[in-house]
């Protein structure tokens, strides 16, 4: 093979490595984009924003039960056809929601939003080493799950940009149109990602997969991946327990104007890309003592922003804690040997988190304070910290 042969090889494998990261932004902006539209919608389609609030949370519950049933039950298909099968999906699903004459018919395109959420997510977090050679995969996983913390800074807000100007719908139709774009470019660069192969007798039927997600779920839980389920549910819930109630805090507590709030959203994002780049090229060798110092800085900055009038630089810490989370735990899945079962089963725990965090967050601003749930986030983070700094070495990092 020439040079020339092996340098179009590794941009063709980089070129579909940044065709995935596309995937997961324009996922998560389509999960997110009610965020900034709930009032409207709620307006058009005729019900109250808390039942409109359930086009947040439907996907959320969705996605986090057919990430692990869409790994068990087509755990032989080409993975190459389902994230195509699973974008196309999400087309089908935004253009619905931007011609939905009423709330069920809204709703029901969220149901399939998530279950393409939880689908995608799922297959496509752990590609980096099918994609690209052993030395790269940090890389290559920090720009698949790049997409997330981009999807927050640019997505979400731009979405809610051209609502402004053009109405919600125009945005919903903007994603339906995008994910047909990715849906072209993903079937243009991925290359074959053939399933688990029918000749390993180790393996049941389709008519066993009932069983196997019970057996085999408790057959995880025992393992490696225990420990990085946990502490997805600890640092995860702890996050949105607080971050959801975020500008609330930002405008009660700091006084902080309409200018402050999104100065200090968009640096919390920014920073969040930047923790994710940082983290996954340290995580690669043993995400064990990255996880322990990114809740540190969770902890750090949620403790102290009740405390200490510093919003915007508390805001970048944390930004740099958060941002690292969600690719050090999955490539500490990868080195736990967790697979794909392993990365869906992350996948449903993160999705849980969201709500019960937000969920558990709300009955504690309700109850007793905007400020008290930023200490919540800040005591989870810190036995976040704890579980992953305790936790056997030769059975969660791989080392």
């Amino acid at each position: 093979m020439t040079m020339t042969d092996v340098s179009a090889a590794t941009r063709a494998r980089w070129l579909a490595v940044s065709s995935v990261a596309m995937g997961t932004f324009t996922i998560v902006t389509s999960e997110m984009l009610p965020v900034g539209l709930l009032t409207s919608i709620a307006a058009t389609l005729g019900v109250s924003e808390g039942t409109a609030g359930l086009m947040m949370s439907a996907p959320g519950l969705v996605a986090a039960v057919s990430a692990p049933v869409l790994a068990i039950t087509t755990r032989r298909l080409d993975r190459r056809v389902m994230l195509l099968g699973l974008m196309a999906l999400l087309a089908v699903a935004n253009l619905a929601g931007a011609f939905a004459p009423n709330y069920p018919v809204m709703l029901a395109a969220r149901v399939l939003t998530g279950v393409s959420i939880g689908g995608f997510w799922a297959f496509a977090a752990g590609l980096g080493p099918r994609l690209v050679p052993e030395g790269a995969v940090g890389r290559a996983t920090s720009i698949i799950l790049a997409g997330v913390s981009v999807a927050s800074v640019l997505g979400v807000p731009a979405a809610t940009f051209i609502s402004s100007f053009a109405g919600w719908r125009t945005a919903f139709i903007v994603m339906g149109v995008l994910a047909l774009v990715l849906l072209a470019l993903l079937a243009t660069t991925l290359p074959p990602l053939p399933g688990e192969s029918r000749a390993r007798a180790s393996e049941p039927l389709p008519h066993e997969a009932p069983a196997l997600a019970s057996q085999g779920a408790l057959t995880w839980l025992s393992g490696p991946l225990k420990v990085v389920l946990v502490l997805t549910v600890l640092i995860v819930s702890g996050h949105f327990a607080a971050y959801t109630y975020v500008r609330p805090f930002l405008e009660q507590v700091s006084h902080a104007g309409p200018a402050l709030v999104s100065t200090a959203l968009l640096l919390y994002g920014a920073a969040g890309v930047a923790g994710n780049f940082v983290a996954g090229a340290w995580a690669v060798r043993n995400p064990k003592p990255v996880l322990v110092t990114l809740a540190v800085l969770m902890a750090l900055a949620t403790a102290a922003l009740p405390l200490i009038d510093l919003p915007l630089i508390m805001l970048v810490v944390w930004g740099l804690g958060y941002g690292g989370v969600g690719v050090t735990l999955q490539l500490w899945i990868m080195r736990s040997g967790g697979g794909e079962m392993g990365t869906a089963l992350y996948v449903g725990a993160f999705n849980v988190s969201i709500a019960l965090g937000s969920f558990a967050g709300g009955r504690v601003v309700d109850g007793v304070s905007i400020s008290a749930v930023m200490w919540v986030g800040a005591a989870l983070a810190v036995v976040s910290a704890i579980v992953a700094g305790v936790s056997g070495r030769s059975r969660t990092t791989g080392s």
